[in-house]
């Protein structure tokens, strides 16, 4: 049988988008096909676990009724074969089989799958869900049928970025693009060994190539600790099934990480990490202004922000997550590099304390759903010798590749970016590092282009040459003239 690969795997799940049009908003099709693909995988590598296990063993029973000699036990109920066989009340046995799921795999599936509602006939009649069913029916995932071991991860990233495509605005509040999540990583280089914590971990993407950075740079991938908190159940749920797909471990907690953060030590203080990294919802407006005037975990030690603008309470969170040495990234509006008020204070209390290593200007519209400019922080509580005192600033705004619905940056504007911030010197019109009483002079305001001349010189002017240029546009008009009134002669008109 031929293997798998990307570009068919690819292919079929878009596919069973198309099924979906018309039916539903674009913006739930990760939800059901995703959900459709995770039950198919888990039946096929079930039943390749347990051919294994019969064939090596003779024991049916071991193979086939024993929880613990498969990583995820299927149910009769909840396997593909007894799902493809039915043809009506497909919404409630898909449901019920996500159900048996989670209850077969304690600790394992929880509200993962059960998330999703597929027993609705007025949005996924049985006629649609059977579409569905017959065509992942036609592919094999299990890992020997598999090309390469990473492909359902890769193909799952590929579809999220799809879904975010097509999902338009929604498409944002799930999914950082790729070439976004590969610079800021780059930019932190996390190592071995290291705790990791994205704090708005959306559908995982973070995370992940934090672990793939790993073995991008010759490390052990595996030996990395991985956290990650979602507010979105659904979004929960999506990067979990990710998370699992690329066969990587992390743990992953639902609930709201300004109101309530979930990694604590055993004494209830706010656990600390290597390394911190976000794309957190822009300007979030109900982001727990009231919960922060009481914050039991003294975060927001730099004031409070404004009711209206979240971002730097995602800023001060992570700050007071990272351990003596952590370093932060975070994308975040523009917005926050000049406003006033609470936010200004709040800045100047992070400039004094000499934590921001760097502010690096992003292009416009690069994000789902939104123009808004945007640039990264980058925070670093151990700051090298030659650091301090300072901020590098850096406008990355000119480099992209322009794109329909969207800007891209290319690789070449990656390392471009990457490489200035590592050698952190001058550049002319793109980067240089800014002491501190620089900035103070400017009232703490971070606007990229007070200290980034971006304006290109205008060229001199050849006023000679331009009135010679002139003078022949004059006799060759006068030429075209005398031309043109021959002709009008010899055809008989007065000029």
């Amino acid at each position: 049988m031929e293997k798998m690969t990307l570009e068919k795997l690819e292919t079929h799940l878009w596919e069973s988008a198309n099924i979906l049009r018309g039916s539903i908003d674009a913006s739930d099709y990760k939800n059901y096909i995703f959900g459709l693909l995770f039950l198919k995988r888990l039946s096929d590598v079930f039943d390749e676990e347990g051919e294994r296990i019969e064939k090596e063993t003779g024991d049916k029973t071991l193979a086939w009724k024993t929880p613990d000699e498969h990583e995820f036990y299927i149910p009769q109920r909840a396997h593909w074969n007894y799902i493809k066989t039915k043809t009506q009340n497909l919404g409630e046995i898909l449901n019920k089989a996500n159900d048996a799921l989670e209850e077969a795999n304690i600790g394992k599936l929880e509200d993962v799958l059960s998330i999703t509602d597929f027993n609705d006939k007025d949005r996924l009649p049985d006629e649609t869900l059977s579409k569905l069913i017959v065509h992942f029916s036609t592919i094999s995932l299990r890992n020997d049928d598999l090309g390469d071991p990473d492909i359902l991860g890769r193909a799952y990233e590929y579809l999220i970025a799809q879904f975010a495509d097509d999902a338009g605005k929604k498409g944002g509040e799930f999914y950082t693009p790729k070439e976004v999540v590969k610079l800021l990583v780059e930019i932190l280089d996390p190592q071995e060994r290291m705790r990791i914590c994205d704090p708005a971990c959306g559908s995982g993407g973070m995370l992940i190539q934090s672990a793939y950075h790993l073995r991008d740079t010759g490390q052990n991938w595996k030996n990395i600790s991985l956290f990650g908190q979602e507010r979105n159940i659904g979004t929960w749920a999506i990067c979990k099934m990710n998370m699992l797909l690329h066969g990587i471990t992390a743990m992953l907690e639902k609930g709201d990480t300004l109101r309530k953060p979930k990694f604590l030590t055993e004494e209830s203080k706010l656990m600390e990490f290597d390394v911190v990294i976000a794309n957190p919802p822009f300007s979030l407006k109900n982001w727990g202004y009231e919960e922060a005037q009481d914050d039991s975990y003294r975060r927001f030690r730099f004031g409070i922000p404004p009711k209206s603008y979240g971002d730097y309470a995602f800023v001060q969170h992570m700050i007071a997550t990272l351990n003596v040495t952590g370093r932060a990234g975070v994308v975040l509006p523009n917005g926050v590099l000049f406003r006033g008020g609470a936010e200004g204070r709040i800045r100047q209390g992070i400039l004094e304390e000499d934590l921001l290593e760097a502010v690096i200007g992003l292009p416009d519209n690069l994000f789902y759903g939104t123009g808004i400019p945007a640039c990264l922080f980058i925070i670093n509580k151990n700051k090298p010798k030659e650091h301090k005192g300072k901020v590098f600033f850096l406008c990355g705004t000119k480099d992209y590749l322009e794109g329909k619905n969207r800007n891209r940056l290319r690789d070449e504007d990656i390392k471009r970016i990457v490489g200035a911030y590592r050698r952190y010197t001058t550049i002319d019109k793109y980067c240089r590092p800014v002491l501190l009483d620089e900035i103070r002079s400017k009232d703490n305001n971070l606007n990229i282009t007070r200290y980034i001349d971006v304006t290109e010189a205008e060229k001199p002017v050849d006023v000679q040459k331009v009135i010679g240029e002139l003078i022949d546009l004059k006799n060759e008009r006068a030429q075209i003239e005398k031309k043109m009134n021959m002709y009008l002669k010899e055809l008989g008109y007065r000029v």
